[in-house]
């Protein structure tokens, strides 16, 4: 099985990818609305058929990105059915097993810190995703959006902690960069139900908590009953100046198809060493400006400004660091090309 941890530092949230080598069919639990162009990118990469998003409950400290992947995608949206929300097509009780082909999970019902909250539990129980009813020496709070300390005593003791004690735990945040435990660990050394902590301790620890309101509660959660999808049903805007795609390191790239047919109406910037360039010249005829990388922060001022500028090299790696050095002098409409004249030749 494939499988990847992505973290959003806004909302300390953990998303989780997973997908089957064979049929490569992906699922995505948790996504986050301000990472959809990082997912993609990554799906891309690792030539991955996203065919579902999970979320575990109604967040509140992000919107989720369910409804945007599924313009993208195709792929089909699930959470819990007690949550009753919009363009849902997988609703979960509990129980019930669900996936992509390769990769099975059940759906347990862990309620308590909202009624809706929903773990995962992988078919061959070596991992459990478990939003923010269990995190990492913690759990979810009990004090608002249908909160409830006793149920979620429960849940965490009746339906996680009869997991084996390797199953690895996966939650939906963390605030110290902590990245997994087991459920071994859990029933240990969580601070608030870990060790002998009977249902009385637990109640008695949570409703003493005194936590801020939660700051995108109002925003999150009527956005989540929407699984995401902005109230006036529209896509974000995207650079419409090129046909670019975002990779998961970040850097905006165009196909060598694009740049040849587009040349006139953008500048060629040649990071390549002076020896690499025979005569002066780019490959397919490109016109281009010639600047060492090494020396691009000394001779910025050469570099136009009315058009946009797309960066080369022999791979696409120096490209991209000019990319991020344009972009840091105030260059908005810059792209790498992707896989530098290495793929332009081919």
């Amino acid at each position: 099985m494939i499988f990847r941890q992505l973290y959003d530092a806004a909302s300390s949230t953990y998303s989780y990818l997973l997908a089957d080598e064979q049929s490569r069919e992906a699922l995505l639990i948790d996504p986050v609305y301000e990472q959809v162009q990082r997912d993609l990118a990554l799906l891309r990469e690792l030539d991955l058929n996203l065919k579902l998003v999970v979320d575990t409950h109604a967040h509140a400290d992000h919107i989720t990105a369910a409804w945007l992947l599924k313009q993208h995608t195709g792929c089909q949206i699930a959470s819990a059915r007690v949550i009753q929300a919009e363009h849902v097509d997988l609703p979960l009780d509990h129980g019930q097993r669900f996936g992509v082909q390769g990769v099975e999970l059940q759906a347990r019902a862990t309620p308590g810190h909202t009624d809706g909250c929903m773990s995962y539990v992988l078919a061959d129980q070596s991992m459990v995703f478990t939003g923010d009813t269990l995190l990492i020496r913690g759990c979810g709070r009990s004090d608002f959006q249908q909160g409830n300390a006793s149920t979620l005593y429960h849940s965490i003791t009746e339906q996680l902690f009869s997991l084996p004690d390797n199953c690895a735990v996966y939650p939906a945040h963390d605030y110290q960069g902590r990245t997994r435990s087991s459920i071994g660990e859990e029933k240990q050394f969580n601070a608030r139900v870990g060790g002998d902590a009977n249902e009385t301790d637990f109640v008695g620890y949570m409703q003493a908590m005194q936590l801020p309101h939660p700051k995108k509660i109002d925003e999150a959660v009527p956005a989540n009953l929407l699984s995401g999808r902005p109230a006036d049903g529209k896509l974000p805007d995207q650079a419409d100046w090129a046909d670019l795609r975002i990779t998961f390191a970040g850097v905006p790239e165009v196909n060598p198809e694009w740049l040849i047919q587009n040349q006139p109406s953008v500048s060629v910037l040649d990071v390549r060493e002076d020896n690499e360039v025979i005569d002066g010249e780019c490959p397919q005829g490109l016109h281009s400006l010639h600047i060492p990388l090494g020396q691009l922060r000394q001779r910025l001022d050469e570099v136009p400004h009315d058009k946009p500028v797309i960066t080369l090299c022999r791979s696409g790696r120096r490209s991209a660091m000019a990319v991020s050095i344009l972009k840091d002098n105030g260059w908005n409409k810059v792209a790498s090309l992707r896989g530098g004249l290495l793929n332009l030749r081919s």
